[in-house]
């Protein structure tokens, strides 16, 4: 009898829901962006807990460094919000 062998399928773009990023927004002195997670990252988050950056590095965000976990928004625990700050202002753009 013959085997069948079935096509390796990637289901990593397709059938799981991915983190989404906002874009940034600002004050006058902090920088500030959400993060979105998927179901199946969010069920993982500590229950209204700030993650240090190890933690939300562990969850798979992946943002630049210097990015504070500050707040949880109870009604959608599953947007993290994020600060830090400002990275445009004059003093750190001139070389």
């Amino acid at each position: 009898s013959a085997v069948s062998t079935s096509p390796t399928v990637d289901f990593s773009s397709t059938t799981m829901p991915q983190i989404q990023y906002s874009e940034k927004y600002y004050d006058d002195v902090m920088e500030y962006r959400h993060v979105v997670l998927p179901p199946d990252i969010a069920k993982q988050l500590p229950k209204n807990q700030l993650l240090s950056e190890a933690e939300w590095r562990d969850l798979k965000v992946q943002q630049s460094r210097g990015w504070v976990h500050y707040a949880v928004h109870r009604p959608e625990p599953h947007i993290m919000l994020f600060r830090r700050p400002r990275t445009d202002t004059a003093d750190a753009t001139q070389n």
